[in-house]
């Protein structure tokens, strides 16, 4: 199986980020994550997952971040996640799968903004 690895960008997400993370640390080897000027509790949150977190300045352009957080991994594979993005239990089974034998190159999976009062995206 080819090795995953997170790569988040983050500033001051310490109440959002163990969420995220819980919802994903048991799909993946490594965890990588750019703070861009954290003043708040985010890289102790970060700590508690055993990720490696790296200071990078804020330059107005995620895409710098993203690209450095990218150029810290060290697995075969690389997703990314926001700090309040989730992954929902019935998805951990399909991830499992794709991981297990890729196939492809990239893989896009739905995003849900929100949910109305059924409980429909």
């Amino acid at each position: 199986m080819p090795l995953i690895s997170l790569c988040m960008i983050v500033k001051n997400e310490a109440k959002m980020l163990g969420r995220c993370l819980d919802s994903i640390s048991d799909l993946i080897d490594e965890i990588i994550v750019v703070d861009t000027g954290s003043i708040d509790e985010t890289k102790r949150v970060v700590a508690a997952y055993e990720a490696k977190i790296y200071d990078f300045p804020w330059q107005d352009d995620f895409a710098a971040a993203r690209n450095y957080a990218v150029s810290q991994a060290v697995g075969d594979y690389w997703m990314w996640l926001d700090a309040d993005d989730v992954i929902d239990p019935e998805s951990h089974d399909k991830l499992r799968k794709i991981f297990a034998d890729p196939g492809a190159d990239v893989v896009f999976l739905p995003y849900y903004l929100q949910f109305d009062a059924f409980g429909a995206p």
